[in-house]
């Protein structure tokens, strides 16, 4: 299956070279995660703050189980302060 894959911000740096938008085409098994996809990004999961699939938030506890399917979107933004 294949999954478009974001990063933004300081997790730009996970991206290869090559990498456009901000995003990166990969190709991964049936029934990968998110973090299946984070970690061959090598990704640290205590930098994905927010991560969206397809528009729609996927709150910490899910991660690690949610099940990519073909064509999904994931984009990843680490922890931001402001002020």
């Amino acid at each position: 299956m294949n999954v478009e894959f974001k990063l933004y911000a300081s997790l730009m740096a996970y991206l290869p070279s090559g990498a456009t938008d901000h995003a990166v085409n990969v190709t991964l098994s049936e029934g990968a995660t998110i973090f299946d996809l984070m970690e061959r990004y090598q990704v640290p999961r205590e930098q994905a703050h927010l991560v969206v699939c397809n528009g729609l938030f996927v709150p910490p506890s899910q991660r690690e189980t949610y099940r990519l399917q073909d064509g999904d979107v994931i984009a990843l933004w680490p922890p931001v302060a402001g002020g």
